[in-house]
């Protein structure tokens, strides 16, 4: 079923394409491909065009993705200047249409999510990373120059100083003594395990390391990075161990939601983190800017060992956050958390506020916000309008069979399913035991009880108590059939196939989502 992710994909996911033209013969698809910048794959020719190169970045696109169409020139110029530059391997960009039928089972075999989804083929298929660089060409072409090189390339002087190491991001570097021997092993292969989120250097004189330090003796791994402390280090060389200070040091303690590229990748780590949220916004103008940013790192040290993660961001480039939350920016500024099945909202705060009230979350007393629009005062449409505060007794306590649609107004989708659903509704209304009704998932906070991951989304709640995910078509007959089939069913009902009502729901696989 077609749907548009409502997760916060804001933060510039990297998760997809026409029906490709079948040519009579895979050599001749080859060859015609070859003549342009951007290689055009399809299911046919696929494994004989990665199998002939060492190293291979393809994209899985979809024709009206709108994220696609945005990266589509800038894919096609890197992909020209970085055949210019014959490099060696090749550096070869390709593209998929993942939407087309014929190429489904090829997404699905390089799992594909989102649109677009931007992989890397290393030795000839044997070995897949995600893209995780930029979406501008010249970002492109230094992005994959790096990746097509060594894992770590060896420090031999000083980087000028006009580039200094780390001003753009996170770059570990290893001192040893010699270039060989265990704790040197280790650490080129967690270089090249990780190879795709940071730069690695190497070198035997810690002399030409930045910010000084001739006296640092090896073997050590020192981590520079453009926030918090500038560089720390560790003498672990356990793989584990030595991947985890990676990981853990190169993330900053307060993410930053701004239009810098170099904290794009942390936003995606930050939103991808399942654990509990705390968000301050405001205007990075304000003149108390920097008092908000001291207490909150404060906060964030205090309380980031508790599973909390933090982030501050500028109210002007955080309107994706505010849509898809339900913030509104008069409340600014604000601190927001989000947690598992709660979140907390402190409109107007002052930076002194922001200590006491977070411990106030810590110690859980504080009231969760729900955020809902009112409950209306006519509802005598064929699909009833549910919203937050309502929801429990129009639903839950009906005991009714209830048909419960969750979308959003922007979503495509949702408006192409609204007319089917009226449709629904009038076959069904002289069916006492049967309600469709619909929510607004922007504007009214959604029960943990419903895994909604993308708009529209629907759910079958029925008299016998059973709750039963939507998946199937999106005709009126087959969503009237779905309803007459399970309605007074019961949790775990046996069916006449030998299933359970929910097996049997959840029999019809879910596609792969459309977009982020």
């Amino acid at each position: 079923m077609d749907r548009v992710l409502s997760s916060p994909a804001m933060a510039s996911s990297m998760a997809f394409p026409l029906l490709l033209l079948l040519l009579s013969s895979a050599w001749c698809a080859y060859s015609e491909a070859e003549a342009e910048a951007v290689l055009t794959l399809d299911a046919g020719n696929f494994t004989e065009v990665v199998e002939a190169h060492d190293f291979i970045v393809v994209e899985f696109y979809a024709p009206w993705c709108g994220h696609c169409k945005q990266l589509a020139p800038e894919y096609e110029e890197a992909a020209a200047v970085l055949r210019a530059l014959e490099h060696d391997p090749p550096i070869v960009l390709a593209k998929v249409d993942a939407s087309a039928d014929g190429n489904k089972g090829l997404a699905a075999e390089h799992r594909v999510q989102g649109y677009p989804t931007v992989r890397i083929l290393r030795g000839r298929g044997a070995s897949s990373q995600e893209y995780s660089g930029p979406r501008d060409a010249a970002g492109i072409v230094a992005y994959l120059k790096r990746q097509a090189g060594p894992a770590s390339v060896e420090l031999t002087a000083s980087p000028p100083p006009e580039e200094p190491i780390g001003a753009d991001g996170v770059v570990v570097v290893g001192v040893f003594p010699e270039l060989s021997g265990g704790e040197f092993e280790s650490f080129m292969a967690v270089a090249e395990k990780m190879r795709a989120d940071y730069e690695f250097r190497h070198t035997t004189d810690a002399g030409v390391l930045p910010r000084g330090d001739r006296t640092a003796r090896g073997p050590l791994v020192r981590l520079f990075k453009p926030f918090d402390e500038l560089f720390v280090d560790s003498q672990d060389f356990d793989r584990d161990a030595l991947e985890k200070f990676v990981e853990v040091s190169g993330f900053p303690t307060v993410v930053t939601f701004d239009t810098s590229p170099i904290n794009q990748k942390y936003l995606l780590k930050y939103f991808e983190n399942a654990g509990t949220k705390a968000m301050l916004f405001l205007s990075f103008s304000d003149d108390r800017a920097e008092a908000f940013r001291s207490q909150f790192y404060e906060a964030a040290k205090q309380y980031g060992a508790s599973n909390i993660s933090f982030l501050i961001g500028d109210v002007t480039a955080s309107q994706g956050a505010f849509q898809y939350f339900g913030l509104k920016e008069s409340d600014v500024p604000l601190i927001f958390i989000l947690a598992s099945k709660s979140k907390y909202i402190k409109p107007a705060v002052e930076p002194e506020q922001i200590l006491p009230w977070l411990k106030e979350f810590t110690d859980g007393t504080l009231a969760p916000h729900v955020k809902s629009e009112p409950i209306p005062e006519v509802n005598d449409q064929p699909v009833k309008t549910v919203v937050a505060d309502n929801l429990r007794e129009v639903v839950f306590n009906s005991g009714k069979n209830v048909l419960l649609e969750f979308y959003a107004p922007w979503c495509g989708h949702c408006q192409k399913l609204g007319p089917i659903l009226d449709e629904v509704a009038v076959s069904l209304q002289d069916d006492e035991d049967v309600v469709i009704a619909k929510m607004d998932g922007t504007a009214n906070d959604i029960p943990s009880d419903f895994a909604v991951e993308g708009y529209p989304s629907m759910y079958l709640y029925t008299s016998g108590g059973s709750l039963l995910s939507y998946d199937g078509g999106r005709t009126a007959e087959e969503i009237i059939g779905f309803i007459t089939k399970n309605k007074g069913s019961k949790p775990g009902e046996v069916t006449g196939s030998g299933g359970t009502v929910e097996e049997e729901a959840a029999a019809t696989p879910e596609p792969v989502k459309d977009e982020l």
